[in-house]
């Protein structure tokens, strides 16, 4: 089976990386259910949030096993793996790194056991931004945790480990509390599965129903492809707790939504329903939105496939300009675990689109993506398409210039990498060689969520972040890869219970603890 190697499709040119996505997670209670296999189906559905690492962990009430390995779900799992992760509950993450490289010890979820005999797995989907502090008091409170770990999620799960004397929900409801900055979590012990989203629901998390259980996932298209119907959405603030008890919702914050504004734009699927509004619709109506506010002379607009597909449909169908194929995507592009050769990294994009020459010919052409981020791509697509005959190349984008980082959970460049910081309009013009070039207002995208703005984080676009950030050494991808942790390497190994990864040279392996050896069960609140 092949590995992965963590690198994203888009990164043909390691040092000019796109905007990479958030993760996904899932979760699913389901007595009677194949749990891991329901529980691959649904990071199937979620790949799109987060292509380097994957991971399931399972509970057959006993033990929690946790099985996870860099690369994309199909890469990481196969049917005989998937058999051998039996039980009636279980968590699943795919994963984007945001906070802690991209490495086999911070793929998800997260395992860690408690001295009290209780395991807990936790898989997170956004980045906090109180990462330095986290790490501090794990540090001062001499928690275990593995020293080759380097993410925002193995604090969490330490901190919930850290207090036998509570049951996870007790602790949970002391914990969350305290984090700052986007998470929704997917989470368990051997019996009982939990979902929490922050007070801000920057990030999406919906619950769903099957027959004989429930679901929980960042998208309602994942709920869609396990058979589950759609319940809500987790609301901010909440905890949920499923188990043989029923479900139960507790309040550890009061909430303030300020939902992501660029899941509308790019990161959720489009057969996504956010807040009640399908992400479809909502770049479609984006589309029509650009082309009353840049309008053109054209002969044919045409998508960057796939995410600018649906906002050039509502732009064709506004101006009357016919839609049309210009650029063919390659179907196998998912990844590329060869690195390419130096004359093949100059061709760049091609290795993803090429243009149809036939249908680009002699026409002037409008092409519609969903973002400029360093420019890189839209120049290289303006370049094929004079190449291939355009007269003229006016670029549409269905957001507005993205002038600021995300630190909640989407890894865009730098801000001294963004384009758009450091050029006006008519200067990203020049700067991708388009003949016009017309950003969405800031308005006209709020509007077309049928969303106040006010629930909304703008943050990318306007510079606003709903969540306070700490200092600028104190925040960033790679934080804790320069703090200093105090950890007793004898009392991890003497606390740990196995939960580390096993001395082998294949990293293609199970973790268990089984809670039976000290007494399993759960107490709880």
């Amino acid at each position: 089976m092949p590995r992965g190697d963590g690198r994203l499709s888009q990164d043909l040119d390691p040092q000019r990386p796109g905007p990479q996505d958030a993760c996904g997670v899932f979760g699913v209670w389901g007595p009677g259910e194949e749990v891991a296999k329901l529980t691959y189906f649904g990071l199937y559905a979620l790949q799109h949030r987060g292509q380097e690492a994957a991971g399931i962990a399972v509970s057959d009430g006993s033990g929690v096993v946790v099985y996870k390995d860099l690369g994309l779900v199909a890469q990481v799992f196969d049917e005989p793996t998937l058999a051998s992760l039996r039980g009636h509950l279980a968590i699943g993450h795919t994963r984007y790194s945001t906070t802690g490289g991209s490495t086999w010890e911070n793929a998800q979820p997260t395992i860690r056991a408690t001295s009290a005999g209780t395991t807990i797995a936790l898989a997170h989907n956004g980045n906090l931004v109180n990462t330095a502090e986290l790490a501090r008091e794990v540090a001062e409170r001499k928690l275990t945790t593995d020293p080759a770990t380097t993410s925002d999620t193995a604090l969490v799960t330490a901190l919930l480990a850290g207090r036998p004397d509570m049951s996870v929900e007790a602790a949970a409801l002391e914990v969350l509390p305290t984090l700052r900055g986007a998470f929704s979590f997917v989470f368990m012990d051997e019996n009982t599965l939990y979902a929490a989203r922050d007070a801000y629901g920057v990030r999406p998390l919906v619950l769903g129903r099957l027959e004989r259980g429930w679901v929980v996932a960042s998208e309602t298209a994942a709920l869609d492809i396990v058979g589950a119907s759609f319940v809500r959405e987790v609301e901010p603030g909440e905890l949920l707790a499923i188990d043989e008890d029923g479900l139960r919702s507790s309040r550890f914050a009061a909430p303030e939504p300020k939902g992501c504004l660029f899941e509308y734009v790019y990161i959720a699927r489009p057969d996504t329903t956010i807040a009640g509004r399908n992400v479809h619709a909502a770049r479609v109506q984006i589309g029509r939105q650009l082309a009353k506010e840049h309008p053109v002379e054209a002969d044919m607009v045409i998508p960057v496939p796939e995410s600018g597909t649906p906002a050039a449909i509502g732009y064709a169908a506004e101006s009357g300009i016919t839609y049309g194929s210009g650029l063919i995507k390659n179907a196998y592009v998912g990844r590329t675990f060869i690195q390419p050769s130096q004359t093949l990294r100059q061709l760049g994009i091609r290795l993803k689109l090429n243009p149809l020459r036939e249908n680009v010919r002699g026409k002037r052409i409008v092409v519609v993506d969903d973002s400029i981020v360093r420019g890189n791509t839209q120049r290289a697509i303006v370049r094929m398409l004079r190449e291939a005959g355009a007269l003229e190349v006016h670029v549409r984008i269905s957001s507005p210039p993205v002038n600021w980082p995300c630190f909640y959970g989407i890894d865009f460049a730098t801000r001294a990498e963004l384009l758009a910081n450091g050029l006006d309009n008519d200067g990203i013009r020049r700067s991708i060689g388009a003949d016009t070039l017309g950003y969405v207002s800031l308005g006209g995208l709020v509007a077309a969520t049928e969303q106040p703005k006010s629930r909304l984080c703008r943050a990318c676009f306007d510079g606003e972040y709903p969540i306070p950030l700490p200092a600028a050494n104190q925040i960033g991808k790679h934080v804790l890869e320069g703090v200093a942790r105090r950890v007793d390497a004898d009392a991890e190994q003497r606390n740990d219970g196995g939960a580390d990864r096993p001395a082998s040279s294949d990293h293609l392996v199970a973790q268990r603890l089984a809670a039976s050896s000290n007494g399993g069960g759960t107490h709880r609140s």
